[in-house]
């Protein structure tokens, strides 16, 4: 966009200069009381804005350029709505004041707001982290580092490739930088998914990465951040900064650490386990999701803490006894419950107000709210200190209540101030005396002028003298004629009129030098004294981060204890063996769905790896089949990341890695077919699985023929079963029944059913599991429901029949494994029942024939035509 045509108006030559320097962001241009945008800046925000495009004069014969505005006031509402519609938005500003100057105003760029980097409340999601990732291709590993800027929470971490994708999936980033050298390796590896930024490749150097982490955290290594073997997620972490350095986000004190995210720590979820268990989203519009039912949750710290607590369940068994622990005594304690929780509703979202002290955008109130805060954190943290448990003793001790800044900012500032320092009123009385006395001047200058007039009518004996004030003399006197010998000989006369004199005094021009400058006096001194409170309070950043955090923490329990008890969930036990046992489980989200007066079906699992390592579960359409596999996950998913479950009770052998596949999708964009992206999702889990890990399948190949989808799901059981280090504890759901035939052959695999009964011709839906494998899936059955024509059904049922009819003397019933494939070779003759155009014509040869009459070359001859109509020639 940048002109060097010098026949532009010096504005206009200075739009063009600054528009450069960021040629790929949308650029605001302050014009006095308005941010302008022009040519195709203005044509896109007109359109994201619903604001009028116009045009302007470039100057002189140049032609105009298009042009669309906004009050500069209105900032926070328009600027939201570009970085929401992915816009980098680089914000120019007036650096001086145009009244002070008779030359074009100074302007420049003083940030370039983007998706990954954005502090505004209105573009924030307060229960949703704001995350700006980068990815660095290394030579052996691939490093990821995310920083969000509104809390300070920066974490790095490296791997392969499907372990960064998997990441960038449970982080959710906002935005992404890459190499731009590495373009293809990105689109290839993480597809085009992410709003992305490229950058030289300079920045991901080491050295470079270095250089900025270590002048950030003030160290001389970062081996006390325990990332210094991570290489590639370190060159990473320092590209972020770069960036921050580029985006002029330069104040960033609340960045103090850079923690490693502990893929060990961790139980491993792909993002197609995490889409199919609806963990974060519901696939459906009207549904809901295991965070719905769950999230509790009164501070956003807490909430955001919440949703990576789902995507990153533990696995090791003390940390969760410890959740679990807490929950339970929260559970039990409702006092102690009440308390926390009637003070959580005032903290606020600590975290963040903190964050805007470090990068000195925090407002009046937010200043006033964290006091708030840590005055209802000292009832919380005694109440910890008391409790009769050592993780909330511990988390007590640790909640610091920072009473030196408390008690300052509850002294200096007023208890409700404007959002804004330039409105005044924000510092309280007593704070400062200058300020004291400028207010008195601007509040109580009528009072004081009251009393000048009274003194000096009191000494002068002049009884109609009035004190007045105009645009030249400013304060006067005012003596009327018949009084005028009374006047003093120090009043200094400076107007004549017809009927009296006006006069000034010394006191007077000085009270008029405090008066008429007093109001902007008070709003510097106000707005100096407040910056010099919100810099003390840099020191206090690491200790509060710290409280935001414990907080947090407390909160997500307190989510649980309040859900556990609203929904009747129990304490899972937790262990180390390969035990998983649930009885009566339910699943969390479809049991608080059901229509009024509706009781969820609960259902026992019990898997381990010595005697029940396979549940094959058949059973017809909309039996359940799906709802308890995705149950069960849910349940140990839920166990593991410290919550209480919907069950009678619950066994929980540790899971190292959840595995689903489930429910039918595809990738058309990527040239992906359903069946292709299920065997994608399956080789994913084969590929990983261990003996530890808790796999679902369910209806595997049934996106291609019978005999490659039972041969595909069979070879995968019997990979699972036989494969020592693939043992995991398994579901496996199917409309195959074949598959019912492999508890015969392997003795770790059972057979299952999902109930239901026929009555009248109808079938009900029992939801029961039941030992044994079923034979029929009842698919008319859930058409006539679904609203097929009846016409339809009632032809698919005689279809039915007949294949039923056909094939029941070639059935699979009791044959052994080898024998399945031939026999279902029987099938093939009931191809004259079918409408395949190449059989019909076959078919219409064969009974247009007169055998009788048929000689023996006219019967070769015959079936040399079939054969061509076979070959298709």
């Amino acid at each position: 966009m940048a002109n060097k045509d010098n026949g532009l108006t010096p504005m206009m030559k200075q739009f063009f200069t600054l528009k450069a320097k960021h040629p790929d962001a949308l650029l605001l241009f302050r014009c006095g009381d308005f941010y302008e945008t022009y040519c195709e800046d203005a044509v896109t925000a007109s359109k994201i804005l619903g604001i009028t495009l116009t045009r302007r004069n470039n100057g002189g014969n140049k032609g105009s350029a298009e042009m669309a505005g906004f009050p500069h006031h209105a900032l926070d509402t328009y600027l939201p709505k570009l970085v929401r519609a992915g816009k980098r938005v680089a914000i120019c500003d007036q650096l001086e004041d145009p009244k002070l100057t008779k030359t074009l105003v100074k302007r420049g760029i003083t940030e370039l707001v983007t998706p990954g980097v954005a502090m505004s409340d209105n573009v924030l999601n307060y229960k949703e982290n704001n995350f700006l990732a980068a990815v660095h291709f290394g030579k052996y590993s691939c490093g990821v580092s995310f920083l969000d800027i509104s809390t300070g929470e920066f974490l790095t971490g490296e791997g392969t490739y499907d372990y960064v994708d998997k990441l960038l999936g449970n982080f959710s980033p906002k935005e992404v930088l890459f190499d731009r050298a590495k373009k293809q390796d990105f689109e290839k590896y993480f597809g085009n998914k992410f709003f992305t930024f490229e950058l030289d490749d300079w920045v991901f150097t080491e050295q470079s990465a270095h250089q900025k982490l270590l002048k950030q955290f003030g160290v001389k290594s970062l081996k006390g951040f325990g990332v210094d073997h991570l290489k590639s997620g370190v060159i990473a972490s320092g590209a972020i900064l770069q960036y921050l350095e580029l985006t002029q986000h330069t104040h960033i004190g609340h960045i103090t650490s850079l923690s490693r995210i502990e893929e060990e720590r961790y139980v491993r979820m792909d993002k197609f386990t995490i889409r199919s268990l609806e963990l974060l989203q519901p696939m459906q519009e009207d549904g809901s999701s295991l965070l719905n039912v769950i999230d509790k949750t009164v501070s956003p710290m807490g909430a955001r803490m919440l949703k990576r607590w789902v995507v990153f369940p533990l696995k090791d068994e003390k940390p969760i006894n410890e959740r679990l622990d807490i929950v339970e005594y929260l559970f039990r304690e409702p006092e102690f419950r009440q308390l926390i929780d009637d003070q959580f509703h005032q903290i606020g979202d600590l975290e963040r107000i903190i964050s805007k002290v470090a990068v000195g955008r925090v407002s009046p109130r937010e200043v006033v709210q964290l006091k708030i805060a840590l005055q209802a954190i000292q009832p919380v943290k005694k109440a910890c200190q008391c409790a009769k448990n050592d993780a909330l003793k511990r988390i007590g001790e640790q909640l610091n209540l920072c009473v030196l800044l408390r008690d300052r900012i509850d002294k200096e500032v007023k208890n409700d101030p404007p959002q804004l320092i330039n409105k005044g009123g924000v510092i309280a009385d007593g704070v400062n005396r200058d300020l004291d006395e400028l207010r008195n001047i601007s509040y109580n200058g009528k009072d004081y002028l009251m009393k000048i007039q009274e003194r000096e009518t009191q000494e002068t004996g002049i009884s109609s003298l009035k004190i007045g004030y105009n645009n030249v003399f400013g304060y006067y006197l005012e003596v009327r004629n018949t009084y005028k010998d009374k006047v003093p000989e120090s009043w200094i006369r400076k107007q004549t009129l017809v009927q009296a004199e006006r006069y000034i005094t010394q006191e007077l021009k000085e009270y008029e030098e405090k008066i008429l400058g007093a109001e902007d006096k008070i709003l510097s001194l106000e707005t100096k004294l407040f910056n010099d409170l919100v810099m003390s309070m840099q020191e206090y950043i690491p200790a509060i981060q710290i409280n935001a955090n414990l907080i947090a923490r407390l909160d997500c329990l307190l989510s649980f204890a309040k859900t556990s008890e609203e929904n009747n969930y129990i304490r899972p036990v937790i262990d180390t063996t390969d035990v998983l046992d649930i009885k009566k489980g339910r699943h969390p989200v479809i049991e608080t769905q059901l229509p009024l007066g509706e009781r969820y079906v609960p259902n026992d699992i019990y898997l381990d790896t010595e005697k029940q390592q396979i549940m094959i579960i058949t059973g017809p359409n909309m039996a359940g089949k799906s709802a308890l596999l995705r149950q069960t996950a849910l349940i140990v998913l839920m166990a593991q990341v410290g919550c209480f479950v919907p069950a009678e009770s619950a066994r929980i052998g540790l899971v190292d890695k959840i595995f689903t596949r489930v429910g039918a999708s595809d990738n058309i964009s990527l040239g992906e077919s359903t069946f292709m992206v299920e065997m994608t999702e399956a080789a994913n889990i084969l590929n990983n699985v261990s003996p530890k890990s808790l796999v679902l399948f369910d209806e595997l190949g049934r996106g291609t023929s019978t005999y490659d989808g039972i041969s595909i799901a069979w070879a995968i059981v019997e990979y699972l079963h036989e494969h020592t280090k693939a043992r995991a504890r398994t579901l496996f759901a199917t409309h195959y029944h074949e598959m019912n035939e492999m508890e015969k052959n392997f003795s770790r695999i059972k057979n299952y059913n999902v109930s239901v009964k026929e009555l009248d011709g109808k079938v009900i839906f029992l939801r029961k599991l039941e030992r044994g494998g079923s034979e029929h899936s009842f698919g008319i059955h859930v058409a006539e429901i679904a609203g097929m024509p009846k016409s339809i059904v009632k032809r698919a049922n005689v279809i039915l029949k007949q294949l039923e009819d056909d094939n029941s003397t070639v059935g699979t019933a009791g044959k052994p494994t080898h024998e399945i494939a031939s026999s279902r070779e029987g099938m093939q003759l009931s191809f004259f029942q079918l409408d395949d155009p190449i059989l019909c014509q076959v078919r219409d040869e064969i009974l247009g024939l007169d055998i009788n009459n048929l000689t023996p070359v006219d019967a070769l001859n015959k079936l040399n035509d079939i054969k061509k109509i076979v070959k298709g020639k």
